[in-house]
């Protein structure tokens, strides 16, 4: 307000004049009311009679509905703007906003893994089938089904016990970049379980892999591991998987490339500089002198690895697993 006049102006207001000023309905004030976040004098008469500050906290509830948080989760945010402090200085307000943009994130890759479905079936849709008249050149096909098949007799990779000490661990304040244009925080993924699955690289056809990648166990498979989780996608989500993340120290350009090709309806997250790694102290290897994740898959649960799964062989049949043991917990949960 510029100054006492105006606040005058403005007390003693019925409660239409309250909702033209503030931009809302009577209906939407008297319903704040019956919440108790708007608590209006009473004239001799009876009716209500709002002031400036009724005014303010109506308009607060507004802006704040704008950016999703609903009239009933404001309190602490009135509470703070009736006592004259700033929001940064609230904790109650700040963890309103954590958590509105926590729940926004989860909104955001739920809708962000439809499109990739919407977009899948699409591409499908419009690709044609190939025909005897016109099969596909073999040179291609052949790249193509390199990376979509295993080679027999691939080493078994042991249990070492480099992940014994997952369970229960917090997940570190990290942030980092998706293949979705975004960025994920470890440590705020959000309700429900996330799946993250970590691998060491993915090949593209025509490229070649690491010399000597077959003979290293748990090395080969990161394609058809990728696939198994693509196509297990939605039964994951329907056994309680909230979130779908691959992970992996490649850079998110070479990830992107392999989600568009392989259609991912999830997206990856890109650890180049090990930064999971040495917080979590996850397994490591070497191959042609670059330093990879070992395969594992973290089950995170409100901030704490619940479950991990490794070693991981075969990778092919590993989405399978995790999608078992989500039903396991799930029917626990139903019985408990």
């Amino acid at each position: 307000m510029s100054g006492a006049g105006d606040e005058n102006e403005v007390d003693g207001m019925r409660i239409g004049e309250l909702a033209r000023r503030a931009g809302t309905t009577v209906k939407a004030v008297r319903y704040y009311e019956s919440l108790g976040l708007v608590t209006p004098s009473r004239r001799p008469n009876g009716y209500r009679s709002y002031d400036a500050v009724d005014l303010r906290l109506v308009q607060e509830i507004r802006a704040l509905k704008r950016l999703g948080i609903p009239a009933e989760r404001t309190r602490p945010f009135l509470d703070c703007l009736t006592a004259g402090r700033t929001h940064a200085d609230c904790p109650a307000s700040l963890a309103g906003y954590r958590d509105a943009a926590d729940e926004l994130a989860v909104r955001i890759e739920e809708l962000t893994a439809r499109r990739a479905v919407l977009l899948a079936r699409l591409e499908a849709a419009a690709r044609p089938l190939p025909t005897d008249a016109h099969p596909p050149p073999k040179e291609t096909q052949a790249m193509h089904d390199d990376h979509l098949t295993l080679p027999a007799g691939l080493p078994v990779p042991p249990d070492d016990g480099a992940a014994d000490h997952l369970p229960g661990t917090r997940m570190p304040s990290l942030t980092l970049a998706d293949t979705a244009g975004g960025t994920v925080r470890l440590d705020g993924l959000g309700p429900g379980r996330a799946v993250i699955y970590v691998y060491p690289l993915t090949g593209r056809p025509g490229t070649d892999l690491p010399e000597g990648w077959n003979a290293i166990p748990g090395a080969r498979g990161c394609t058809v591991e990728s696939c198994g989780f693509r196509d297990h996608f939605e039964d994951l989500r329907a056994a309680g998987a909230a979130r779908v993340y691959g992970l992996s120290s490649q850079d998110t350009g070479y990830q992107r490339e392999v989600v568009d090709r392989l259609r991912l309806p999830f997206p990856m997250l890109s650890d180049p500089g090990f930064a999971l790694a040495g917080a979590l102290d996850l397994p490591t290897f070497e191959a042609s002198g670059a330093r990879l994740y070992k395969r594992l898959t973290l089950i995170v649960r409100a901030g704490v690895v619940e479950h991990v799964f490794y070693p991981v062989f075969p990778p092919g049949e590993h989405a399978e697993r995790v999608l078992e043991w989500l039903r396991e917990r799930g029917a626990e949960g139903a019985g408990g």
